[in-house]
């Protein structure tokens, strides 16, 4: 049995009617779920409460509805792993002049915390996962 972490920009892309990657998000959602148990870290549902004529209720009742299960806690040893993926993206970033895409912390810490659970992530953003945790396994949506 598999856990899944599922990273927020699939879900966002799963609720957008006119997203190109709907379908894709939601068969990998679906095969996903036929391996285990599907997750998402607390920062997951901040970023999902985020969007535009999303309320807490309805990301709530999603994720209840579709028995994704919310794990509030992270422990240190998270925050700190996060902690060195993000300080040597920024470090990185800053020797290349700011070519790297901006990121935020919560994609380190959603990374770190699948890596360090030895979890996986689905997710439609890769590039950022393969470099900050290489031995992370990724789920595609194809």
């Amino acid at each position: 049995m598999v856990t899944t972490v599922i990273d927020s920009n699939v879900l966002i892309a799963l609720w957008n009617p006119d997203e190109a990657m709907n379908s894709a998000a939601e068969a990998a959602v679906e095969s996903a779920y036929t391996t285990g148990k599907l997750i998402v870290p607390a920062p997951v549902v901040a970023e999902l409460m985020a969007g535009s004529g999303r309320t807490e209720e309805f990301v709530d009742s999603f994720l209840r509805d579709t028995g994704i299960v919310v794990e509030w806690h992270v422990q240190e040893r998270i925050w700190r792993a996060a902690g060195r993926a993000f300080q040597s993206y920024a470090h990185r970033r800053r020797r290349d002049g700011g070519s790297y895409p901006r990121r935020i912390l919560a994609d380190f810490v959603i990374g770190a915390f699948a890596h360090e659970n030895g979890y996986h992530l689905l997710t439609l953003d890769q590039t950022v996962y393969r470099t900050a945790f290489p031995k992370l396994k990724l789920l595609t949506v194809a």
